[in-house]
């Protein structure tokens, strides 16, 4: 099988594609299309590949799943069983980590515009690190940890000012950035919280962007978040006791080429104790940040063909029940997918077709010239590597409810969030 599929991936003898030991065609008839799947299999094996890998060539790593790529309180369960911590970004991805029993301490509140409200419900959750984005975040910060009997924890995230290979809306290293403070204000900021009663300062974050092919902006990250913590040692006498590189590894969605693992551990390690020796550190405490790289090639989608549209000469169009509401990735930054008709996957793809959504927008395309397998009425189309931002990213667009996803394991499905029916679209709406 084609390594964008899950790991447990496999055509049946009757040529129909399975995963975790459930055929498509079972599933979607048994839930519904469109239909988010997770493969339990690999969720795990991506969770502990990542501990082994990097624990293996350093010995203080800290291994934290970038929670906005897929955040359900099932999902995080399993990851935080798997020993990871968990990024949140909002309020919400917060509140969801801990109704799933994550560890507090393990979780580490990231956004470059956090509400006073979020900040306050972290420092009651008593979460592990506070990521500070900027510096009036910082003073926020302080003011709010006053009198109120919680401590603040915090890393600083820094703007690296470099430059990722990877589409411009998702680039957040670069120095026209939102994120992060600058190089030239990290001393200051070190200053400010040393005279802050509350707030401690535990070291530096950043992150360069996502899917990232190429472990040379890493390296480079590596050597200026570890060249300013010398800075900051030599000026304030303050050591930098954890470096966290966030994430950004990148996974084949058609034909990408992404380092092992393996390999990206072994590569961020040997560089992360070469340039501690060299700036003469003490090697700080190592955190990484992956979310697409573990979830991303454990879920496929399944939508129901409803009808093909032939314009003779121009393009042959394939129109399925989703679209752009439960994958809006394509549309917002021409993201590419690979797909094939999951009830008959050991068929020859013969024709070139373009996957269409079901919503009002021209631009709702989600696979634009794929060879496929000829396409019924009826066919359930599988999509690849759809368990990263997918369901994150959906919305109720035509007021369509958003998918349901179940997880998949040794021939057994398990719903794990509901379809959203007319009720729920409706449930906040006020009639004045």
């Amino acid at each position: 099988m084609v390594n964008n599929l899950p790991q447990t991936a496999k055509i049946n003898n009757s040529g129909i594609l399975e995963i975790g030991g459930r055929d498509v065609i079972s599933l979607a008839k048994e839930f519904g299309t469109p239909l988010y799947v997770i493969d339990e299999g690999t969720l795990r094996e991506k969770c502990r590949s990542y501990k082994k890998s990097f624990g293996s060539n350093y010995s203080n790593i800290q291994v934290v799943f970038a929670g906005k790529a897929l955040c359900t309180t099932a999902i995080f369960k399993i990851i935080h069983d798997e020993g990871l911590g968990f990024d949140v970004v909002s309020g919400g991805e917060l509140y969801t980590a801990l109704k799933a029993g994550c560890d507090p301490k393990k979780l580490f509140l990231h956004g470059n515009n956090k509400t006073h409200d979020e900040l306050k419900e972290a420092l009651k959750a008593g979460v592990g690190r506070i990521v500070v984005d900027n510096i009036p975040e910082l003073e926020i910060l302080d003011e709010l940890t006053k009198g109120g009997g919680h401590r603040a924890e915090v890393l600083l995230r820094i703007n690296p000012g470099i430059e990722a290979h990877t589409h411009e809306y998702i680039k957040t290293g670069q120095i026209d950035s939102k994120f992060g403070i600058s190089k030239k204000e990290v001393i200051k900021a070190v200053k400010l919280i040393e005279n802050m009663k509350n707030v401690d300062f535990k070291g530096l974050h950043a992150h360069l962007g996502s899917q990232i092919l190429k472990t040379d902006a890493f390296v480079e990250e590596i050597d200026v978040l570890l060249k300013l913590a010398a800075d900051i040692y030599k000026e304030t006498n303050i050591e930098v006791e954890e470096i966290d590189l966030g994430g950004g590894l990148g996974i084949t969605y058609v034909d990408e080429k992404p380092p092992a693992i393996e390999s990206f551990a072994r590569t961020l390690c040997d560089s992360f104790k070469k340039k501690a020796a060299q700036y003469k550190l003490a090697e700080p405490k190592l955190i990484v940040e992956p979310g697409r790289s573990i979830v991303g090639n454990a879920g496929v989608t399944l939508y129901t063909i409803g009808g093909v549209k032939d314009i003779p000469g121009i393009r042959k169009y394939v129109f399925v029940d989703g679209g752009m509401g439960d994958n809006p990735r394509p549309i917002l930054y021409q993201a590419r997918y690979d797909a094939l008709i999951g009830n008959r996957a050991n068929s020859k793809r013969q024709e070139k077709v373009t996957i269409a959504g079901r919503f009002c927008e021209s631009g709702d395309v989600l696979i634009k010239d794929i060879k496929l397998q000829k396409p019924e009425v009826g066919d359930i189309l599988v999509v690849m590597a759809t368990g990263a931002y997918n369901y994150s990213m959906a919305s109720n667009y035509n007021r369509v409810g958003r998918p349901s996803m179940v997880i998949v394991k040794d021939g057994s499905a398990s719903l794990i969030v509901k379809r959203e029916s007319n009720e729920d679209i409706i449930k906040n709406d006020v009639i004045v």
